[in-house]
């Protein structure tokens, strides 16, 4: 029987995973061969959006140790062998066009934060993989919803960061990770460290979907972590 989409995205979510939109790559799109001589002619794309991820992730794995990324593969490479496509990874080098990706399946959009903004998730979502298929399966409609931010006249995620490390400008976003970094490393950070970033928070879109202060301080320490490592913070 013919793979569908329903049963991709039936096997993700019983993964833990939430689908993210598909789209039907084109070459200029860059999605590597599900195998040699095979071209990806669907790309499903993967991630969190609300607890699920988390709740399969920790009940799994002990957070404090463990990272996200070798839960993704261990939980992906399999599933995509079951649909004989290739997973593939935002972590993984040479790093793939992730973010293009996302803009194609589903409607996501820049934010001023520079982050991506979702309809219905707002901040509080991400991406963990995505499974290339050789097969053309068949699509739902583009989700063509416009950017919620166009009508925020307020944007108080630009106004609400401690440090005042984000800015918009005429060419985007501006993002002043030492600043931020600096702040969470100190005591006045102590917030952001364990809710999650006060702008992101101060975002009206998808507050169903914040994250919990276990989860949100799982992944402030990575991002700390690595700006410990970037040097950041020398």
């Amino acid at each position: 029987m013919p793979v569908t989409l329903a049963d991709v995205n039936e096997a993700l979510q019983a993964a833990g995973l939430t689908p993210r939109g598909a789209f039907n790559p084109r070459p200029e799109d860059g999605v590597p061969e599900p195998a040699a001589g095979r071209p990806a002619m669907t790309l499903v794309l993967t991630g969190n959006a609300g607890p699920a991820m988390w709740a399969a992730f920790s009940a799994a794995r002990d957070p404090a140790v463990e990272l996200l990324d070798d839960w993704s593969r261990d939980v992906l490479e399999p599933l995509a062998r079951s649909f004989g496509a290739l997973a593939l990874f935002p972590f993984q080098k040479p790093h793939l066009p992730f973010q293009r990706w996302a803009q194609k399946a589903e409607a996501c959009h820049a934010s001023p934060l520079g982050m991506f903004i979702h309809p219905d998730h707002g901040l509080w979502h991400g991406y963990r993989g995505a499974l290339a298929l050789a097969e053309r399966l068949a699509l739902p409609p583009a989700d063509s919803r416009p950017r919620p931010c166009d009508e925020c006249p307020d944007r108080p995620c630009l106004n609400t960061c401690p440090v005042g490390a984000f800015r918009a400008g005429g060419d985007g976003a501006s993002y002043d990770v030492p600043a931020c970094a600096r702040h969470l490393d100190s005591p006045a950070g102590a917030d952001c460290m364990a809710l999650g970033c006060r702008a992101r928070r101060a975002c009206p879109e998808g507050r169903t979907a914040r994250y919990q202060p276990e989860q949100a301080g799982f992944h402030m320490r990575a991002f700390l972590k690595s700006r410990r490592a970037d040097g950041s913070l020398d």
